[in-house]
This record gives structure tokens, C-alpha cells and sequence, in this order.
């Protein structure tokens, strides 16, 4: 229902990324106010709460729920962990932001899809942040505006220092190019209908039994195929980039991250060490217009039929990264005339351009 007052949110989920978007809710976001912080590790769950004013902890969130009054809850578990907090979350009617992914299965996706529709309008909205970023909006704006031709392919970056501890070769598709899957066609305009992994020679770096960096090719509608480096123990720090090529012009996003210094004979730039770093003005929009938008009773962003796209895509690519083959994407319904309603845009105006480099 639409509130006057500030959203009440719990934080399900205090590790990295639950942690830091406590933090934003309480010294960035306009609006809302962490209530409780939940996670069944206490020292962790007390150390996020206390960014929070007045905020309170539990061990899970049904004790969440029967603890304090709620408005609103942010999911930022392990994905094989949403299901159990979107469907109680749903019945009770709760505005939620899910992080990536919304499940990390078709058929949990489809479940999530089923019980959504027994409410009035769609309360999910996942966190796909790049959706928010600045580079990928002017990228998109660029597609659509038809000024460089078609676009052919996408060269696609995904680069993370290192991997924690438990990080799986699934996780390479289902907690990492699960981006590069929601954000494909956010660019391109239509759907993945194939997926493909391929595997280069193993970093030595990376943990014992994690044969990366990893090739996926994703491959739209007509033919525009995205490829995908996954590269997550490059040691250096986080980098994402797109180059864009188009019929008559390339463009690049993701590498201006800071001043180019020339100095000691080397010129350089920095890279951001995490996540937070490099996405901080896209988590900030997000959460600010997620809460915007629940206060007003509807959602502005990507809506759970984006989260089951994904996840068929993934399901998909992990087939594929097990096999060896290219494997054909099958969706199980035409998108429902539901998510036509409440769900707001999924991005915002466009401000700049990004480079093009003519051919």
C-alpha cells in the first residue's frame, strides 16, 4: 500500500552487500529507515545494524516479522537462499528489492512468478544495477537512436580481483555473468535465444578446482551475440567494460573510472577494488528509486519476469558450461500481461554519450 511515512525495510542478509546498502538506506536514501537487520550470524547482524539508528537484529526473518512493523525488505542472501524470504515476504504483501539473481533456478523463478500474481501488482523488483548506470543507459540510448547502424556484437568484461571462499564454476553464470544476461538485452532490445561457454587456459591463480577465466557467448534474436570474458581472479581489482560494435562505430563504456595520470614514464588509471566502488552511483539510484516507487505503492525497475528471464538464461548457460555445446534458450510462457502493470522504467534519462570511434 502507498505510505506517507518513511519505509520501514529489513535487510535480509548482512554480509557485503546487505551491510552496504544498510549503510546507503541510512546516510544516503531519502525516504525509508533500516528497522531490523537480519542474519543467523549475530556478530555480523550487529555490526551492520549499528550503521542503523534504532535498528534491531534477528536470526531469521520470520522472527524479523514478528519482531517489528515492516513496509519493505531488501533480499541480499546467497541466491539458492531468495526463495524462502520472497515467498513469505509476498504473501505478506511487502514491497522488495531482490538482489541478483531472483532465484538461481527456472523452476524456483516460476514459483516466485506464481505466487506474485495472486497480489494486485508486481511488489518485486531485482536488483540488476547496472540498469542504473550512466554508461549503460548512453550505451542503450545510442542503439536505439540508430545513429551508428545495427549493433553486431558486444565485447563484454567481467573482472573481479578474486573469489571468496565456496565460489563454484556454476557461480561464474549464476552470480556473475547473471549481469551480463539481464543487461544483453536491456541493450540489444530482445531476447537471448542461445548460450555457449567456452574455457581458455586455467589461471594458476585461481583457487584449486575453478577452471576460469570462462567464454560465454550469449546470442540475441537476430544474431547480435554478446561475448563474455568471465575473469574473477585477476588480482588487480573490479573491472566491467562493453565495447559496442556497430555497423559504422564502436563504443566503449566501463573504462573511465578516474583521471589518466601520466607521471614516471607510465600513464595509467585506477581501478575500483570492489563492486561498491564501481556501481556506488547505480546502487544509490536504484535504492533511491525502488523506495520512491514503494512508497507510492509500484515498483521502478526491473520486475520479477526480468529475474525469470535471467534465470532461464542461466539454467541455460550452466547446461552449457557442463556440456561443452551451444544450448538453445526455451521459455516456458509469453511474458504475462501483469508485468505490464506498476513496473516502472527500468532506466533513466540518458545525459551523455559514449565514445564512438567511426569506422
Amino acid at each position: 500500500m502507498p505510505t506517507t511515512g518513511p519505509l520501514r525495510v529489513a535487510v535480509v542478509g548482512a554480509g557485503m552487500m546487505g551491510a552496504d546498502h544498510v549503510r546507503r538506506i541510512t546516510s544516503t536514501i531519502s525516504g525509508a529507515e533500516v528497522v531490523v537487520v537480519v542474519d543467523p550470524d549475530g556478530d555480523r547482524a550487529s555490526a551492520a545494524a549499528a550503521t542503523a539508528p534504532g535498528a534491531v537484529t534477528a536470526a531469521s526473518f520470520e522472527e524479523a516479522l514478528d519482531a517489528v512493523e515492516i513496509d519493505a525488505v531488501i533480499i541480499a542472501t546467497p541466491g539458492f537462499l531468495h526463495e524462502a524470504v520472497l515467498l513469505p515476504a509476498l504473501e505478506r504483501g511487502l514491497a522488495i528489492l531482490c538482489e541478483k539473481p531472483l532465484t538461481t533456478d527456472e523452476a524456483a523463478s516460476l514459483r516466485v512468478l506464481e505466487a506474485e500474481q495472486r497480489l494486485d501488482r508486481p511488489h518485486v523488483q531485482v536488483g540488476f544495477m547496472r540498469r542504473f548506470d550512466q554508461g549503460y543507459l548512453d550505451l542503450r540510448a545510442l542503439v536505439e537512436s540508430g545513429e551508428q547502424g545495427a549493433l553486431l556484437a558486444l565485447h563484454c568484461a567481467h573482472r573481479n580481483a578474486t573469489t571468496p571462499p565456496n565460489y563454484s564454476e556454476e557461480m561464474l553464470i549464476l552470480d556473475s555473468v547473471i549481469h551480463e544476461i539481464d543487461v544483453v538485452p536491456f541493450l540489444v532490445g530482445e531476447p537471448i535465444v542461445a548460450v555457449e561457454v567456452k574455457k581458455p587456459r586455467r589461471n594458476s591463480l585461481a583457487p584449486a578446482g575453478l577452471p576460469e577465466p570462462q567464454i560465454v557467448i550469449l546470442e540475441t534474436t537476430s544474431g547480435t551475440m554478446a561475448i563474455v570474458e568471465i575473469n574473477v581472479n585477476v588480482q588487480f581489482g573490479y573491472q566491467v567494460t562493453t565495447d559496442a560494435v556497430f555497423e559504422s562505430g564502436v563504443a566503449s563504456i566501463g573504462r573511465e573510472t578516474g583521471p589518466l595520470l601520466t607521471t614516471a614514464g607510465r600513464t595509467g588509471q585506477p581501478v575500483p577494488p570492489s563492486f561498491k566502488e564501481r556501481f556506488a552511483a547505480a546502487y544509490d539510484t536504484q535504492v533511491q528509486r525502488w523506495v520512491d516507487a514503494a512508497r507510492r505503492g509500484t515498483i521502478d525497475g526491473p520486475s520479477a519476469w526480468d529475474g525469470y528471464l535471467a534465470s532461464v538464461v542461466a539454467t541455460a548457460g550452466v547446461e552449457a558450461q557442463a556440456s561443452g555445446r551451444r544450448v538453445e534458450v526455451e521459455y516456458a510462457m509469453a511474458k504475462p500481461a501483469f508485468y505490464e502493470l506498476g513496473a516502472g522504467a527500468s532506466a533513466g534519462r540518458a545525459s551523455s554519450s559514449p565514445s564512438v570511434v567511426g569506422a
